[in-house]
């Protein structure tokens, strides 16, 4: 199995299932423009995000990474009237380049994007009283994920699920010796997700258009105390 065959297999099913319009497209290309490697998700990414979230009957959702707005697009689309999408972009020329994608797709009004260091963001949504996220994704710099996580399961109700990006980085997070600080981000993640009893968790690795990579899907479990007994005998 080649790249060229990964990619030629996304190409076909993105032709048959990817309801890729204009302005989707628009934001996919936001690379371009910053001189950078497309980094974003992929249309069938993209697309699965919007399937969760309608699945999870999302009305609130969490996004850490915009960068050009093509996920938020997505997500966005998958609310109910009165739902909401809260993102959080580091890098403002990321965050305003976003705005226009996000405006251009219709779904501005409920998106409300935060410009910042994440982990100084996302404290305050806790100090503010925000209601618990339906949904959280997780796709921005990768040595801070398990601290992003450990926020989403803070900021997230029982029941919620949480969806991190590029947790498999071409096979490196195998190597324990990798001195790559994505690569120990990763690491850390995974261990930590191993370690946390209030979430069940599995990471599924991915090949496509954006080569070798995975994501990691976990849902919160409801609170010992609230779990309905187990049905006795009749």
């Amino acid at each position: 199995m080649t790249q060229h065959q990964w990619s030629a297999v996304d190409g076909y099913f993105d032709t048959v299932l990817g309801d890729e319009d204009p302005a989707l497209a628009a934001a996919a290309q936001a690379h371009i423009g910053f001189d950078l490697p497309d980094i974003g998700v992929s249309r069938s990414q993209g697309k699965l995000l919007h399937l969760l979230a309608l699945v999870q009957r999302a009305e609130r959702i969490l996004e850490i990474g915009t960068f050009g707005g093509y996920s938020s697009i997505w997500l966005a689309r998958a609310l109910p009237p009165g739902g909401r999408l809260v993102t959080i972009e580091w890098e403002r020329s990321f965050a305003e380049t976003a705005a226009g994608h996000l405006a251009r797709a219709g779904v501005a009004d409920r998106v409300d994007q935060r410009v910042g260091r994440a982990l100084d963001i996302l404290p305050d949504l806790a100090k503010t009283g925000e209601q618990p996220f339906d949904l959280v994704f997780i796709d921005a710099n990768k040595p801070d994920t398990p601290e992003y996580f450990d926020w989403a399961l803070e900021l997230s109700r029982p029941g919620g699920v949480i969806v991190v990006d590029n947790v498999v980085l071409g096979g490196a997070v195998a190597d324990a010796d990798d001195p790559d600080g994505g690569v120990r981000g990763m690491r850390r993640f995974h261990e930590k997700v191993a370690a946390e009893p209030r979430v069940s968790a599995t990471t599924i690795q991915t090949v496509g258009a954006k080569g070798y990579d995975g994501f990691t899907l976990a849902v919160i479990l409801p609170d010992p105390d609230d779990r309905p007994e187990a049905p006795g005998p009749r």
